[in-house]
């Protein structure tokens, strides 16, 4: 699939990784939906990619109705629907047994619910309507990309929710690519390690040099464009399917 035919969903796309893999698309001549729930980065988002080639869509992705309906607002003002990719998710940091008291349970199910049942939320509906396309070279209709992360395989201190909710993303890549080859559609998901993004950008200096010290090689934090250009390789490579890809620089997370 050729970037300039891609008619794409971007879950958290108005900021961070999202809005690098939008950016990407575009300027490769596709056009993407974005799906995310700030209003005001949403229109700054359109506005700097071209309201022809990006529509944003206020969407709480762990909300089957709305995402339903989003998902075929997005294809109508799209022309067409061929490309999910799901960069939606919160951190939900914290301690099972924190210093006040264990972690409430909302705590860790709202970090799954946005992280891993709005990854499979978006996807399926995705798959619903991609699965009517016309098939392609090698019968594909579409693909599906997941984000998951490096906290998926080494979780540190504090991120039991947010690790198993990445877990679960990895965890459900095969066997959705396994039941979805019928149709023509791939999944595939990415995990990132140390990124460059609006979180980290908050952190004091010395932080930050600490986690770019941590990464083996290159020695520094990850750049969106590095991941966009992941998701770019994945949507034009019709033989990556069911498969995660660590985008890491060979960082192992240390317990905390």
């Amino acid at each position: 699939m050729q970037l300039q035919d891609i008619r794409a969903v971007v879950t958290g796309g108005v900021s961070g990784l999202g809005f690098a893999v939008a950016s990407h698309i575009v300027a490769n001549g596709g056009k993407v939906a974005l799906f995310d729930i700030n209003d005001e980065k949403g229109a700054a988002a359109v506005a700097q990619l071209g309201a022809g080639n990006a529509h944003y869509f206020r969407t709480d992705v762990s909300d089957e109705a709305n995402v339903e309906a989003n998902v075929a607002a997005a294809k109508a003002a799209l022309g067409g629907l061929n490309a999910a990719i799901n960069c939606a998710g919160i951190l939900g940091a914290g301690r099972v047994l924190g210093k006040e008291a264990p972690m409430p349970l909302k705590q860790f199910a709202g970090t799954v619910m946005v992280n891993l049942v709005g990854s499979f939320n978006v996807a399926k509906a995705a798959a619903n309507l991609m699965q009517h396309n016309e098939a392609g070279e090698d019968g594909e209709r579409g693909v599906i990309v997941n984000t998951a992360s490096v906290a998926a395989y080494e979780g540190q201190i504090g991120q039991a929710a947010y690790s198993a909710s990445k877990g679960g993303v990895v965890g459900m890549t095969l066997p959705m690519a396994r039941e979805l080859s019928r149709f023509g559609i791939r999944v595939m998901t990415i995990a990132p390690g140390i990124f460059w993004t609006p979180m980290v950008d908050g952190m004091p200096e010395a932080v930050q040099q600490s986690l770019s010290a941590s990464i083996p090689f290159p020695s520094r934090l990850g750049r969106p464009e590095e991941f966009a250009n992941t998701c770019a390789f994945i949507l034009q490579n019709r033989y990556l399917n069911g498969e995660t890809i660590r985008l890491d620089g060979a960082v192992r997370l240390a317990p905390k």
